[in-house]
């Protein structure tokens, strides 16, 4: 008779991508990218920012922010309270100040395991009150999105955050300081067509879905094939939506190279 083998999930990850099990130690010395097929796993906030800012230099900001069921939405109180547990976070972002290459910037990270990274209002007041934060000490910011786009359980009330980032962004970007918008998997509605794509500079993960509506529904809505690849990192690229397209293990270097650039070409260096 057969023994049912268990796999331990603290020691080994299974690769959505080639199948393959995984050493989680290999995986995360690898940057969370699969050293077989190369398949790229989502970061959550507190790995991207590991990942960017120069060690020991962030300090969290508006922590204690969480969002509330104003319009007696449904289940929401218990998929917040789901959220919570499982991203260990209080909202679907993290922001901050910290020294990325030795500058010191405001981040925002934004985390798709709470709720798909969705924009509620406490999202929508975050990312505003870090843009007003950057404007007040003349230092850049960095916001890193994977989001599924505006969260519905808040219906209006996430939709007027479209407006209210755009326009944090556009009283942010008159001081010239830049802004530099980091695009991962996945970058979707209501997140792409607001703050996400009014950076200075747009840098996108390799492969990241980067989009508003999903491919089937502007196939249904047009009614024509969509292009290989569409709404791809690279395909964006090509189309000049964005400006590059980085690999993760070089995220930081660039970043920092960009930051440099832009404070030394506007008199800020």
């Amino acid at each position: 008779m057969k023994k049912t083998v268990q796999i331990p999930k603290e020691i080994f990850e299974t690769c959505p991508g080639c199948n393959k099990i995984l050493l989680k130690k290999e995986l995360f010395e690898n940057n969370k990218i699969c050293p077989k097929c190369g398949y790229i796993f989502r970061l959550t906030a507190w790995e991207r920012i590991e990942l960017l800012v120069d060690k020991n230099s962030f300090k969290e900001l508006y922590r204690n922010y969480t969002s509330k069921n104003i319009l007696g939405f449904p289940e929401y109180d218990a998929k917040l309270k789901e959220s919570k547990e499982k991203s260990k976070l209080n909202e679907a972002c993290v922001c901050g100040i910290c020294t990325i290459d030795n500058i010191k910037t405001i981040l925002v990270v934004l985390d798709f395991n709470f709720l798909g990274g969705s924009m509620g209002s406490v999202v929508g007041e975050k990312v505003t009150l870090c843009f007003e934060k950057a404007t007040k000490l003349k230092v850049p910011i960095v916001i890193v999105s994977a989001s599924g786009g505006a969260r519905m359980q808040e219906g209006i009330m996430s939709l007027m955050q479209m407006a209210k980032t755009s326009a944090a962004c556009a009283k942010f970007k008159k001081t010239g300081l830049p802004y530099i918008s980091i695009l991962t998997d996945p970058t979707t509605g209501g997140v792409t067509a607001s703050f996400a794509m009014l950076g200075d500079i747009i840098i996108a993960e390799t492969k990241a879905l980067i989009g508003f509506a999903g491919p089937r529904v502007i196939e249904q809505t047009i009614k024509q094939k969509l292009p290989e690849g569409f709404q791809s990192a690279e395909f964006l690229l090509e189309h000049g939506f964005v400006d590059m397209v980085v690999e993760r293990k070089d995220m930081k270097r660039i970043l920092g190279l960009v930051l440099h650039h832009c404070l030394r070409n506007r008199n800020f260096l």
